[in-house]
């Protein structure tokens, strides 16, 4: 491949660099990062040299297109989470192709120039002229504005209203994978991709659901990634990882592939990790923070929620009594328990949970099976009743289908 890109000036014309200065966010993270207005902007690299956007250039991509090409009527939401699933926001990436007409898909949002060339022929996408010149779908603008020209003919597929999710699967598979098996996972993945932006991770945006697809480490970018916003900036008390974990465990979730990959990408700096916050300011973990079988759990009983909610506390919505008692009678000590607030720790409540799921496990001497296990943990090992408690177990199910496709980094995330 010929093409190649040192800056984003190589990419992208006068016009389009003014429109990204003009975005607040990616001024902040170009001049925090040392760029200057006026001079060639560097694109961040990865690990193998390749360039790539950070999440906050790829929004205001996906925002600037939509606003200029679209009417707003695309949630740029769901380009930003299709590039991230595509191509890691990798403008020169390469990784689909079609067997069949032997093309290779190009850029950030993985556009086949045949497809490209038809949105332009057929339907009147004109901003970008692509046949005889493939070579313009590296060009970020260019890829974005195609890629949100599929998903919009794509979400009124035969003249019909298509949900968020057949769009998603029809622009991995085609429309005749809309619904097959085969599109589920990427589905999956969308979802939980489409959680960790930046205008959902945090306050100001929306709710901060921030989840990662990716198991592979990220060394941090050219580009210091700033999309998150600081206290100092925003005026808002944000609470951290740091105040309700010990060094030790912090330099255990650091020691995770996906954990550092996440909040790496989200500005988190050792020292100072800030956890999800939704509108109403309550932190929570992500699923990649999470990232366990008994997550599902927690995922029922707190919605991840750090604090838990209502009566249940923290995130494995254990109460004091109950800890307690394990701590004193069962000797599940690694932990202190001095007061109920301990269990709004992230670490010491899933300590407790897995330890209260144990001893469930094996409840009146007998080895107990998962279907008996989550109910008797939901609602008290003497109230299991199977008919009763059979919608609690599909409810479980459902929980625990979020982090099917989360692979365990061997050896890096066990916390337990």
């Amino acid at each position: 491949m010929a093409t190649s890109f040192d800056y984003w000036n190589d990419c992208v014309d006068v016009q389009d660099m003014e429109a990204m200065w003009q975005e607040p966010e990616v001024s902040t993270e170009w001049l925090d990062a040392g760029e200057t207005k006026g001079n060639k902007v560097h694109l961040s690299r990865d690990p193998d040299g390749e360039p790539y956007l950070t999440q906050t250039e790829m929004k205001a991509v996906a925002d600037i297109i939509v606003r200029r090409h679209f009417d707003s009527q695309i949630q740029q939401d769901m380009i930003c989470a299709v590039a991230e699933l595509a191509s890691d926001r990798q403008p020169l990436s390469t990784r689909w192709y079609d067997k069949k007409t032997k093309e290779t898909a190009l850029g950030i949002m993985q556009i086949l120039p045949k497809t490209a060339e038809w949105l332009v022929r057929d339907l009147g996408y004109q901003a970008y002229e692509v046949e005889g010149n493939p070579d313009i779908l590296y060009r970020p603008f260019v890829s974005v504005y195609f890629g949100a020209a599929y998903i919009k003919w794509l979400s009124k597929f035969e003249e019909e209203e298509r949900s968020e999710e057949f769009v998603v699967r029809a622009y991995n598979g085609g429309t005749k994978k809309a619904t097959h098996k085969s599109t589920l996972q990427y589905w999956k993945r969308y979802l939980s991709v489409k959680e960790s932006l930046p205008s959902r991770r945090f306050v100001d945006e929306g709710p901060s659901l921030n989840n990662a697809h990716s198991s592979t480490a990220q060394a941090a970018p050219a580009t210091q990634n700033t999309n998150a916003p600081s206290s100092e900036k925003t005026g808002v008390d944000y609470i951290y990882w740091d105040s309700k974990a010990s060094p030790e465990e912090m330099q255990e979730m650091w020691s995770c592939s996906e954990v550092a990959k996440e909040w790496t990408k989200s500005g988190e700096k050792r020292g100072k990790v800030r956890f999800s916050h939704d509108r109403d300011m309550k932190p929570y973990l992500s699923r990649v923070e999470m990232k366990s079988v008994i997550c599902a759990l927690a995922e029922m009983v707190s919605m991840r929620f750090v604090n838990g909610v209502g009566p249940r506390i923290g995130l494995m919505g254990i109460d004091y009594s109950t800890a307690f008692w394990l701590y004193m009678e069962l000797g599940y000590r690694a932990y202190r328990l001095d007061s109920a607030g301990d269990l709004t720790k992230p670490f010491v409540s899933m300590y407790f949970g897995a330890a209260y799921l144990a001893w469930l496990s094996e409840y009146e001497g007998r080895e107990r099976t998962p279907q008996f296990v989550v109910p008797a943990y939901l609602s008290g090992p003497k109230n299991v009743n199977h008919q009763e408690t059979g919608p609690l177990w599909l409810k479980f199910e459902q929980a625990l289908s979020n982090y099917e496709d989360m692979k365990r980094d061997p050896g890096n995330c066990t916390i337990l």
